[in-house]
């Protein structure tokens, strides 16, 4: 008997509701709309003691009252025990109050100016017909290495990195190099060598001092304007190093054509700026979650035009959801699809969501997800729950998206507490220019 109850115990932990039940957030947030989470059906088994602000315990059901609807802050807790007595898992809530934002899913053309020069490639300078030399590599630069200042003068653009080089090498001087590798400063010593090719003096390096590409606008909030949009970070397509951005601007994008995703290479939306240089609003920060700034103004959206509520991890389901993305013009439409997967996060981090495209006229426009998708607002029982960051390489239907909540912490909607994580994500390169 001993070795049957065993084996049932065994098989039991094996069961989804069980899983599902232990492997919740040990600390998630709710908003104070939002008065019960969603769980599986939990076999009679398990039993959930619900503490919030003074509220009765309550048993275990397909969903979980956690406090009054009347309640918009506070915290609480909830204890999964099994026979009511062994614990599994205990769930710590804030409650915060209710945040409502528009859906975005206009495209957006983004440029970030760098905080510096990025090194992003060697170019070796011919000192004979048979030899080549490099100044930069021999004094130790290496690729994804950010040139802050040269001869005590900071390096704003490409342009001014070549004059300065340029006129130093004129003079006989040396070039003193202050630079950033990772978190380190470093400080270098180099001399430049006239290129025959171009008569110019060169230190053999391939910069860049920005990016741009073209992505999806997740959401903004109507009154202070703050938008959310990519739901990754822009980093440089050839070091793979985050751009730490001195300053850049967003503008709205019109979708010309689109490349379709096959098995093994990504599509992608190929656009131009849809108003000329009209900025649509600035970019302040460049985060794991995408990027983040003010509107100048209120792009329009037909499908969504007042703000609807957004949704905490707790409240999304696995099963049908929508995004809302442009594959034509600038026209915002709505394609369905299906989330297949919720991964549980204690912290902060991407790939929170795994989704599939179901729709046959996206599927038959663009083979799925498509480099430019990204940022595209997942809707789910008119709530925001999050926006599609990356596309499978192996199989373009499916793709992963972020929590809503995760991005509307660091568009400062609501407070940050969690510490963040790193991520890499797809952006589109520039072309190079030889320093």
């Amino acid at each position: 008997m001993g070795i049957a109850i065993a084996i049932l115990l065994i098989a039991f932990c094996f069961t989804s509701p069980f899983r599902q039940a232990y492997t919740l957030p040990a600390h998630t947030l709710l908003f104070a709309d939002e008065s019960q989470i969603s769980v599986a059906t939990i076999p009679y088994l398990i039993t959930a003691n619900v503490t919030s602000l003074g509220r009765a315990p309550a048993k275990l059901a397909s969903t979980v009252p956690v406090f009054s609807p009347q309640q918009v802050s506070g915290h609480g807790s909830i204890d999964f025990k099994l026979f009511g007595v062994v614990p599994l898992r205990t769930v710590q809530f804030d409650i915060l109050p209710p945040v409502k934002v528009i859906p975005g899913g206009q495209s957006i053309g983004t440029s970030l100016h760098a905080r510096g020069v990025i090194v992003v490639g060697f170019s070796p300078i011919s000192a004979t017909s048979r030899s080549s030399a490099n100044p930069a590599k021999d004094a130790g630069i290496q690729t994804g290495d950010v040139i802050l200042s040269v001869n005590n003068t900071y390096m704003c653009t490409e342009n001014q990195l070549a004059e300065t080089i340029d006129i130093a090498g004129k003079k006989g001087q040396p070039l003193n190099v202050s630079l950033q590798r990772g978190t380190q400063i470093l400080s270098l010593s180099l001399s430049p060598l006239l290129c025959p090719e171009t008569g110019r003096y060169r230190i053999g390096l391939f910069v860049r001092d920005s990016a741009s590409g073209i992505g999806t606008l997740s959401f903004y909030d109507p009154t202070s304007r703050v938008y959310g949009a990519l739901g990754h970070r822009i980093t440089d397509s050839d070091t793979l190093q985050p751009i730490d951005s001195e300053e850049g601007n967003v503008v709205l994008a019109s979708i010309q054509a689109i490349q379709p995703g096959k098995l093994g290479r990504p599509g992608e939306k190929i656009g131009i700026f849809a108003n000329g240089d009209t900025i649509l609003g600035d970019v302040q920060k460049n985060t794991q979650f995408g990027i983040y700034g003010q509107l100048s103004f209120l792009p329009q959206n037909d499908l969504y035009t007042k703000a609807i509520p957004v949704a905490s991890r707790m409240q999304i389901q696995l099963g049908p959801a929508e995004i809302l993305t442009v594959i034509e013009g600038t026209t915002v439409e709505r394609f369905t699809i299906e989330i297949e997967k919720i991964n549980p996060q204690d912290y902060p981090a991407s790939k929170g969501l795994v989704i599939k495209v179901t729709d046959p006229r996206l599927l038959a426009k663009t083979g799925g997800i498509v480099q430019g998708m990204s940022g595209s607002p997942i809707i789910q029982n008119d709530r925001l729950i999050g926006a599609v960051t990356h596309v499978f390489i192996s199989d373009p239907n499916r793709g992963y998206g972020c929590f809503a909540d995760w991005m509307l912490m660091e568009s400062g909607l609501i407070p940050k507490t969690e510490k963040l994580v790193s991520s890499l994500p797809f952006f589109r390169p520039l072309p190079q220019n030889e320093n």
